[in-house]
């Protein structure tokens, strides 16, 4: 049995136990069966492909909206101005504004966490382990950047370069999920590594070359608003309240500042702290403890109500079991529902309004900036991660992880090419005319679809071409 085997096993285990243990600890059948129905639910939300296909449906959605008679009405819609205050401080920015620059920061924000985890317990804790995926993905922004620019080069439209480079790790990942056990384990490890990999230098382009002329009063201000997470991580708060509250500061900083506000995110997700304050080693005994206290002020003839002592002690190992799980957890845990089925979403609906009416589609088809970001998603994502992947291998710098093979390597990087939410974001930060950015997101959407359906293709041909080669050997 392999591990992943082992683990399936055990939450299968665990999951069957918790139901016989709400079954014997509560009365009434009814909350029973509603506990199985948020476990349904619980199920239903935490399926990576499931928020794919909703996030691709709103897509498609906008693009259906955009060229119907319902355009002006959303068009006016997003234009609607928004104020959010803060005291005296006001700041008005548009709905459209709200969704990718105040909403996409808690995207970041769970972005920012899945890496924080990665580095602590997962594969960014191995340097060695994560660095074949990690420098693919170098390879993986390199040349799909190189692409665009030499479609671009010497015009004003070189400035989206960046558009090829980011892969969705939610879209992308939702996507192989469809491919069930044509790929290992191991090889979506090495994808979401280098997905996460991929997001950190789109993060770090972003920060370098996307922002606006820096406020340097509102820089210094969100540098002493850092300072304050980094003091609270200092005093080990481990209430997730606090560090909430200042990231919102930090946020109206950063987005007074002219650097860009999402990148707040990020930033407060790596001050949350990943430990808890309850001596793990300690609470089991603590709990027996308080499991005699429980059986000892329990009065089987009162009323709940009136059980005073037993419902203090009750709440007060609710409180502790609440403060075992680390800040970054809780959070993630708080958020991450919010930004597969709201956030992610929302954005697509907003950014994918791409409308065609009386537009000559042969120009946008024949504009290099249409071809470089097609290009460098579909060609150069593919070309930079399989390249990379195989010199490093074949200089011995590293081997492949077990069970992963060249033709799945081959599907990870035609996969890579669905950049999705970070490419249309980078897109809106690249180009401030209107058809360059119509453009650019014909280009994105065009290349993602396709790059998702090519790898699905290509894993199932290069099966069947090794199955067919097996049975004639």
């Amino acid at each position: 049995m392999t591990d992943t085997q082992q683990t399936h096993g055990l939450e299968k285990d665990a999951a069957r136990s918790a139901k016989e243990q709400a079954a014997a600890i509560i009365a009434e059948p009814a909350v029973v069966n509603r506990l199985v129905k948020a476990s349904a639910i619980d199920k239903i939300t935490s399926n990576g492909t499931i928020a794919a296909a909703v996030m691709v449906m709103a897509a498609l959605l906008a693009v259906v909206v955009a060229n119907s008679s319902a355009y002006e009405i959303v068009h006016e819609l997003l234009e609607a101005r928004l104020s959010l205050s803060m005291g005296p401080l006001t700041i008005g920015l548009s709905l459209e504004a709200f969704v990718n620059d105040f909403l996409m920061a808690i995207f970041f924000l769970l972005v920012g966490i899945e890496l924080k985890y990665e580095m602590t317990v997962g594969q960014l804790r191995r340097p060695r382990q994560a660095a074949l995926p990690m420098l693919a993905a170098v390879g993986g922004v390199v040349v799909p950047a190189l692409v665009y620019v030499a479609f671009n080069w010497g015009r004003p439209s070189i400035g989206g370069w960046a558009i090829p480079i980011a892969t969705d790790i939610a879209f992308a990942l939702g996507v192989m999920s469809l491919l069930g056990d044509r790929v290992s384990p191991e090889t979506k490890v090495f994808f979401q590594t280098l997905a996460i990999a991929d997001d950190i230098l789109a993060i770090v382009v972003i920060a370098l070359f996307y922002g606006h002329s820096p406020d340097i009063a509102w820089c210094a201000a969100a540098l002493g608003v850092v300072l304050v997470l980094a003091l609270l991580s200092r005093a080990r708060v481990y209430s997730a309240k606090p560090y909430m509250a200042v990231g919102l500061v930090l946020w109206v900083c950063m987005y007074s500042s002219g650097i860009h506000a999402t990148l707040a995110g990020v930033i407060l997700a790596f001050f949350l702290p990943a430990r808890s304050d309850v001596q793990l080693s300690h609470l089991r005994d603590w709990l027996s403890d308080k499991a005699y206290v429980l059986d000892d002020t329990y009065d089987e003839g009162d009323h709940v109500l009136g059980q005073h002592d037993f419902t203090q002690v009750a709440t007060m190992v609710e409180r502790v079991m609440h403060h075992v799980t680390p800040p970054l957890e809780r959070v993630e845990n708080n958020i991450s529902v919010m930004v597969n089925f709201l956030i992610l979403p929302l954005f697509a609906f907003t950014n994918a309004q791409v409308r065609l009416v009386g537009v000559d589609v042969g120009s946008i088809l024949a504009d290099n900036v249409a071809r470089g970001t097609f290009l460098g998603a579909v060609l150069g994502k593919p070309l930079g991660i399989v390249l990379v992947t195989a010199l490093l291998v074949r200089i011995g710098f590293a081997r492949l992880p077990k069970n992963v093979t060249w033709g799945q390597v081959i599907t990870v990087g035609i996969m890579g090419g669905m950049g999705f939410t970070m490419s249309i974001l980078i897109s809106g930060l690249a180009f401030s005319d209107p058809r360059e950015m119509l453009v650019a997101k014909c280009a994105i959407l065009a290349g993602s679809v396709i790059a998702g359906v090519l790898g699905l293709l290509f894993i199932r041909i290069y099966d069947a071409l090794v199955a067919s080669h097996d049975d004639g050997s």
